[in-house]
């Protein structure tokens, strides 16, 4: 019989866990899967908290159905019965600039009467075509680019509001190609990013002429997506199919290393356990002190990988006593606004199940790459700064009934200029270990379906690395 540990109980390492053991079935291989994790609990920073009838998402609150890998997962779990699609109402965004909220624009026609960019703004998007090219061999960052091609105003009211909604990061600082190498693609393939939305619009309409494609209301990023009892529901699942017996939680692993009887050792608190493979799929910061002696380079990438802090406020209010239309999904500011919060996310209008009836929830979120001080602010200030931003912005006067703090401290991996080449620089090093595989958000993206992508892969990696041995 083989052994696998992975360490690292988040969406990655279970994910990674269970569809190790699924494939290994699949093929034959009497394969057993450890999984070990630092807390009491898995599931990372997905914990989906129920207080007072509201539920509160300590992380993430969903993904976007427009990637196969994680509903493929549901699916796998039986779970994609229980999913929860976002309202309708999550389709409309909103930037806070010039003290008033804009929807952001979704055609050309209310990109026109919009009054979040200014007519000059406007014209310098539309001078977009004939910006200039990327620079060649350049690692060019998001503020960079959108400067380059979309010009300063568009970089301030909506690319950087986006990265701190995304990323909670700072576009000064964050690689276009590690970030969206999409774009960075469109860009090389199509020469502009309007010139490559207008070629793709005509390849879609002659694909659904053709039925090779069905028209979608979701738009280009997809539906936001959930469980009716929270995101949890996901970990849960995967934890729930792998079993407790596969699971040890309490066990932070302070070191991997060459064992004596296999490949490899992992040495935690509590004793050693010897394995055939290993998938370190905790967080860079994590993961780092683990290897050192193993291999001080990588150690040294994994360490090198910075973190944005994040501070996350539930506050809960009875419906009637806000007057502001709450049909949208939240409102992002740009900094140039100097308002406190990086924006509010309406929760109870994105998913039902979110308040209870007649109440509503409300999500801010405060720090992030541009302001890593906020992160030791009392709960009270914290508190105080956003009800001051929601009566601005929103109009709320009252006091919320419920209120709920979570502090991150490393959130969000920033994948700040040189990330690509020192992802080069793992893959090469990781040559020289095989059977040690890498997974989690801090190389490839950052959201739920990128965790889900990256498991699959070091799962298929990792039976490739079986099969021949």
């Amino acid at each position: 019989m083989s052994k696998a540990i992975v360490v690292g109980g988040g969406i990655s390492g279970l994910t990674a866990a269970y569809l190790l053991r699924e494939k290994a079935r699949a093929k034959g291989l009497d394969l057993e899967v450890l999984l070990l994790e630092k807390e009491e609990r898995v599931g990372g920073k997905i914990w989906s908290i129920k207080d007072e009838g509201f539920l509160c998402e300590w992380g993430p609150n969903g993904f976007l159905d427009n990637k196969p890998h994680t509903l493929e997962l549901c699916k796998r779990l039986g779970a994609d019965r229980l999913l929860l699609r976002s309202n309708d109402n999550a389709r409309k965004r909103f930037i806070y600039s010039g003290g008033m909220l804009h929807q952001l624009p979704e055609n050309a026609s209310s990109f026109l009467k919009s009054k979040l960019i200014s007519w000059k703004g406007k014209f310098r998007l539309a001078m977009e075509p004939f910006s200039s090219k990327a620079p060649m061999d350049v690692d060019e960052t998001l503020a960079a680019f959108a400067r380059r091609r979309l010009g300063e105003e568009a970089l301030q009211k909506l690319i950087a509001p986006m990265v701190s909604g995304i990323f909670a990061g700072n576009p000064e600082t964050m690689s276009l190609v590690s970030c969206f190498p999409r774009i960075a693609e469109l860009e090389l393939q199509y020469g502009g990013l309007i010139k490559a939305m207008m070629k793709l619009a005509k390849e879609k309409k002659k694909e659904i002429a053709a039925g090779k494609a069905v028209a979608s209301a979701a738009g280009p990023g997809g539906i936001l997506t959930s469980f009716r009892d929270g995101i949890q529901s996901l970990t849960d699942a995967i934890a729930t199919r792998l079993g407790s017996d596969s699971i040890l939680t309490g066990q932070e692993v302070v070191k991997i290393a060459t064992g004596k009887n296999a490949p490899f050792c992992v040495t935690t608190a509590t004793g050693e356990h010897e394995a055939d493979l290993v998938i370190l799929a905790s967080p860079a910061y994590a993961g780092s002190p683990a290897v050192k002696e193993f291999d001080p380079y990588i150690s040294h990438v994994l360490g090198d990988i910075p973190y944005s802090s994040m501070t996350v406020v539930c506050f809960g209010y009875e419906r009637r006593r806000i007057g502001h239309d709450l049909k949208g999904f939240g409102y992002l500011i740009p900094k140039e606004e100097k308002m406190n919060t990086l924006g509010t996310l309406w929760d109870s209008s994105i998913f039902a199940n979110r308040a209870p009836q007649g109440k509503v929830l409300l999500r801010s979120m405060l720090g992030g790459a541009c302001f890593p001080g906020y992160i030791k602010l009392s709960d009270n200030e914290v508190s105080l700064r956003v009800q001051e931003d929601l009566k601005t912005i929103m109009g709320i006067k009252e006091s919320p009934s419920f209120v709920r703090i979570f502090r991150h401290e490393k959130a969000i991996p920033q994948y700040i200029v040189g990330h690509s080449q020192r992802l080069a620089g793992l893959e090469e090093k990781l040559k020289e270990h095989p059977g040690f595989f890498l997974a989690g958000n801090s190389y490839r993206g950052i959201g739920l379906n990128d965790c889900v992508a990256e498991s699959n892969r070091a799962a298929d990696n990792a039976m490739r690395y079986l099969m021949k041995r």
